[in-house]
């Protein structure tokens, strides 16, 4: 299984906004992360300063949010719908992006449902419930 370390996500969160800046031919999942990276240009001073951003800590205990999850949990939930799993997923996004009229305030729905779903295995020392993260969705969907 792929483990990229803290370090390697925002290296790549990075190097995808330098190449797409310089309009460099990106991977296809450097092209799905560049279209998100779009979608977010207040990351862009962030994104622009590897240096700064590898040293970066983002707590919430200070009222952060850290773009790099954010951005993370955009292509998780990307890669989820591609291939409908867990299955339903894709029909939980389609029915969020028609209630909010948007595919973006989709996955930001879709987003809590998810950091719900993993700050409960953390906090249980359980593995991830994909039930109860699709009966979310579900009950976000309706």
């Amino acid at each position: 299984m792929f483990n990229p370390s803290q370090q390697d996500v925002r290296r790549f969160f990075c190097e995808t906004y330098r190449k797409s800046r310089s309009k460099e031919i990106l991977t296809p999942l450097e092209a799905i992360a560049a279209d998100w990276i779009n979608l977010h240009p207040e990351y862009a001073d962030i994104l622009n300063d590897a240096e700064t951003a590898l040293q970066a800590n983002y707590s919430i205990d200070q009222g952060q949010s850290n773009p790099f999850l954010h951005l993370s949990m955009h292509l998780s939930i990307a890669e989820q719908v591609s291939i409908d799993q867990p299955s339903g997923v894709k029909a939980a996004f389609l029915k969020l992006s028609h209630k909010y009229q948007s595919e973006h305030e989709a996955h930001h729905q879709m987003m809590e449902c998810l950091g719900e779903m993993i700050w409960n295995a953390q906090r249980t020392g359980q593995p991830p419930d994909g039930d109860a993260y699709m009966e979310s969705l579900k009950k976000r969907s309706q």
